[in-house]
């Protein structure tokens, strides 16, 4: 065991699978001299050469359009884009042939890709750079989009992505890319895309989060119990595919649902997930879903920004009015 920010936790998982499969490369812009705008690929192209860490021009579609032909010819490419907000100019790519090709080519080639990116806000950056985009890439099929909240399931996602013959799009919560440390596995281990971590239990209320929104949500429930409310925290992990089992199980149990994001509201994540308590739990809820997100506006400059996302407080108010309803 070592103890490791999600930073180093993503660096471990990228350094040992980079050793264990000679097919594995991985490039971006500033992914390999620089070692990435956050530094999480540091070190590696001085490991591993020029030829499998690599640089690439400010070009989002050429680097995804190179990755596909990569992946179709034996590669196993992992793809940095600096912001997950710059992925737009890719966005024809990953729709028209990366989550296409194994349905176009009826299963005689895939794409054994992973697309990585920091996301999401919280650190003051600039336009285009806070972008929480997971519900556009969740709704493509052929697509697994996964956001860990832990330097332990980061690393354990980011192995079983790169593992994985299906192309997985893999953005990393930058806020708390250094704000959390754990004890993480020094060696490979995996865990299941599409198994959400049921981080506490509770019998009053269920409460779904991801990313960075976990640590929030884990600090509103400190009040909470103070209050006696008894509540179940479930990371969900994967956008897509999501733990639907567990979710359902655990809406069953207590009856109500609070889904948290920081994306905006209307068409997000939260509106699946209760469409889905109305379809598969209607009977055992004693509440209206509920859902505590960003707003349908494009993300504040910094001076707006602690405006827009979800806080502690914002997140025990609807604590406390689902369970009182």
């Amino acid at each position: 065991m070592a103890v490791m920010n999600l930073v180093q936790a993503i660096n471990s998982a990228l350094d040992l699978k980079l050793a264990d499969d000679k097919n594995i490369v991985l490039f971006g812009e500033d992914a390999g001299f620089e070692g990435g705008v956050f530094r999480v690929t540091d070190g590696l192209q001085e490991k591993y050469g020029e030829k499998r860490v690599f640089d690439t021009p400010l070009a989002e579609s050429v680097l995804i359009g190179a990755g596909i032909g990569m992946a179709v010819n034996g590669l196993r490419p992992i793809c940095e884009i600096q912001f997950s907000g710059f992925m737009y100019p890719a966005f024809n790519q990953i729709i028209s042939h990366v989550s296409r090709m194994r349905t176009r080519t009826r299963g005689m080639f895939s794409v054994p890709m992973v697309i990585r990116a920091p996301y999401g806000g919280g650190i003051r950056a600039l336009e285009h750079h806070s972008e929480s985009t997971e519900a556009i890439y969740g709704h493509i099929p052929g697509l697994k989009v996964v956001i860990p909240s832990t330097p332990y399931d980061a690393k354990g996602l980011l192995i079983s992505a790169i593992e994985d013959n299906d192309p997985v799009l893999f953005l990393e919560p930058k806020k708390i890319y250094r704000a959390i440390k754990q004890d993480v596995p020094e060696e490979i281990y995996r865990i299941k895309i599409g198994k959400a971590s049921v981080l506490q239990q509770g019998e009053q209320l269920t409460i779904v989060a991801y990313g960075a929104m976990s640590r929030v949500v884990q600090q509103a429930i400190q009040h909470a119990k103070k209050d006696g409310y008894s509540i179940e925290l479930i990371d969900l992990r994967t956008i897509y595919p999501f733990d639907k089992q567990t979710i359902v199980e655990s809406i069953r149990k207590t009856g109500r649902l609070l889904v948290v994001h920081e994306a905006a509201r209307t068409f997000g994540v939260a509106a699946e997930l209760m469409a889905i308590a109305n379809e598969e739990a209607f009977l055992h809820l004693e509440a209206p879903p509920a859902r505590v997100t960003g707003y349908d506006t494009v993300i504040p400059l910094p001076k707006g920004e602690d405006f827009y996302f979800p806080d502690a407080a914002r997140v025990y108010e609807a604590i406390k009015k689902t369970i009182k309803f």
